[in-house]
């Protein structure tokens, strides 16, 4: 029942999982397709954002496939236990949702572009929930990295909201918070990474779907 209750409750600091001073697990490299270094240093000009929108197998592969998009890696973001496990995130117990970290070229790719992947590929209305996928660690979020960020993507989903609102759907659940200190990012173990990639699990599950209807934002760069 404790299991059951934590997947679709946030818990609190105090009921979170203590976790740990240091990464448990070794993370690859270099990114399985791009080539790129996953955890960087990355090359001046470059900008990060961080998105949660479901299981982060298929959700990391939208935006590798994305032109502009320099590396992808997958983790865990927005809870309380330091250096969780895929188990522990899983467990609901940490309060971390699965999220992917986009590092991209603003010159090719601006944010809002993201941001209209972002809402298209994932239905934002579930709450602790993607589809079948049923937890906390699936809630969608934006985790932003400067007020630019913060703005444009309160701006796209008050935009986004209307429209699916005038298509039968429910308000949006999306938590939108600046990813500072309190929200750090964890990357997760390595057999996560580029999952789906043509030379690890080309058949693999991908339970990512987005609604059908259509965002209105990122088709003409925004000065960010």
């Amino acid at each position: 029942m404790l299991f059951s209750r934590f997947k679709t409750h946030l818990p609190t600091p105090d009921e979170a999982l203590e976790g740990r001073p240091e990464r448990p697990f070794a993370v690859p490299d270099r990114h399985t397709v791009l080539g790129n270094p996953l955890l960087g240093p990355y090359p001046d000009g470059l900008e990060i954002a961080d998105f949660g929108l479901g299981c982060f197998w298929g959700a990391e592969r939208k935006f590798w496939q994305t032109k502009g998009v320099w590396t992808t890696l997958v983790g865990y973001q927005g809870g309380h236990t330091p250096h969780p496990t895929y188990e522990e995130v899983c467990s609901g117990h940490t309060g971390h949702t699965e999220a992917v970290r986009v590092v991209y070229d603003p010159a090719v790719i601006p944010y809002t572009a993201l941001l209209k992947l972002f809402w298209e590929s994932h239905d934002p209305t579930q709450g602790f929930r993607q589809g079948n996928d049923v937890g906390t660690q699936y809630r969608s979020a934006i985790y932003t990295h400067s007020p630019a960020q913060q703005q444009a993507a309160e701006a796209s989903r008050d935009a986004y909201r209307t429209v699916l609102q005038n298509s039968g759907y429910a308000d949006i659940t999306t938590e939108i918070l600046p990813a500072d200190g309190t929200r750090p990012f964890y990357p997760a173990e390595g057999y996560h990474q580029q999952y789906l990639s043509s030379s690890k699990n080309p058949n693999g599950y991908c339970g990512i779907g987005g609604t059908g209807v259509s965002c209105p934002v990122g088709v003409a760069p925004a000065g960010d």
